[in-house]
């Protein structure tokens, strides 16, 4: 940011140091000659004192040459005197400008577009740090979330547990069912954990793309039918629709993790026995993967933060399926990865969300593909 403004200042003071040795020297060219004119036209006395100044500077190229660098010299160190009045200005503004307030910043009327560059630098500063605090916030409550519903199983678990080791002739169906209960916390509690696991970790994970030639319509079948048992558990399907092949450069773990995250997120908050549509479209260069799924509107709010780090809709936080509020962010950041956008649309009846990848030479992809 420095070097932008002392680049942007040094730019302002050599042009306007140039344009005043412009007008200051064509000023002097005109003011000499028109004096040589008047010491040739005028009848002088020789005594006169005037004519005697006149006539040795009118012969004297060197004097007048000296004469112009003073004032040259007067113009530049007074240049160079105004600029050190506006480092001094922005080195003042500066420390406001790291201050976290809405105080403005205001620089003299040559500097304008430079205060203008250091306020809006303010305003995304301020506006970076109170993101960079929700974010936190809501990673401190989702901890004290995950800590209490972790109790939660936990309870059960031991108390199941301490009910098998004490009642050691309980009836084999009754045992049957405790150890099958005991189990399901089991599961959840790892759930939880896991998603702890992800928040402590997400600030620290640095992601790497290994890009190779992949299938996309193969890539999303295979992803569909991973989640076959999850489906059926919840009374939900899955239909993928498309209309071709599309191969693409990309990271096949990484965006198998978008897949996987944005699907996983449909198939939790879409309504029982409801349908979930995979649509994959072609546009020019650009492969477009609509994940649409039934259930009530997200409203504007919620979906301008729906891929914020640690974000959970309101209702998800007393839900089964509110999860730690990183698999929207963390496919967002992929995706951008890969030069590719993603977006949420939401309505009184489903919620679309749109992963839109970039395309290139795919003719050149197909062919290598096949020779793979």
């Amino acid at each position: 940011m420095k070097t932008e403004f002392k680049k942007r200042l040094t730019i302002k003071w050599m042009g306007k140091l140039i344009s005043s040795t412009v007008i200051y020297t064509v000023a002097f060219v005109f003011i000499y000659f028109s004096l040589s004119f008047i010491c040739h036209q005028i009848n002088w006395y020789d005594e006169n004192l005037l004519y005697q100044i006149l006539k040795i500077i009118d012969n004297n190229d060197y004097l007048i040459l000296f004469i112009w660098l003073i004032g040259f010299i007067y113009l530049f160190f007074h240049n160079l005197m105004q600029l050190m009045n506006y480092m001094e200005e922005i080195a003042n503004a500066s420390k406001i400008l790291i201050e976290n307030n809405h105080e403005k910043i205001h620089l003299p009327e040559d500097l304008k577009e430079i205060e203008i560059k250091m306020n809006l630098v303010k305003q995304q500063s301020i506006a970076n740090a109170k993101k960079a605090d929700e974010q936190e916030k809501r990673k401190n409550d989702l901890i004290v979330y995950l800590a209490h519903d972790i109790k939660t199983p936990l309870t059960s678990m031991i108390g199941y547990l301490s009910l098998l080791d004490e009642i050691t002739d309980m009836p084999k169906k009754k045992r049957q069912k405790y150890i099958n209960i005991a189990l399901e916390k089991s599961y959840k509690l790892e759930e939880l954990m896991n998603e702890l696991f992800d928040i402590t970790r997400f600030n620290a994970e640095t992601i790497q793309l290994k890009k190779e030639i992949i299938n996309l319509s193969l890539m999303i079948e295979q992803i569909t039918d991973d989640f076959y048992p999850l489906l059926m558990e919840k009374e939900k399907m899955i239909i993928f629709k498309k209309k071709e092949s599309i191969h693409l450069n990309a990271d096949p773990d990484k965006l198998a993790r978008v897949l996987n995250n944005v699907i996983k997120n449909a198939i939790n908050y879409s309504p029982k026995k409801s349908k979930i549509t995979i649509e994959l479209q072609k546009e020019e260069e650009m492969a477009h993967i609509v994940i649409t799924n039934m259930g009530h509107k997200i409203n504007e709010e919620e979906l301008s933060k729906i891929f914020e780090k640690f974000y959970r809709m309101d209702h998800a936080r007393n839900s089964k399926t509110g999860g730690s509020g990183l698999g929207l962010a963390i496919a967002k950041e992929i995706v951008e990865m890969h030069q590719g956008t993603i977006n949420a649309k939401s309505d009184e009846n489903e919620t679309k969300f749109i992963i839109s990848l970039p395309i290139s030479n795919e003719k050149n992809l197909k062919k290598k593909a096949r020779k793979d």
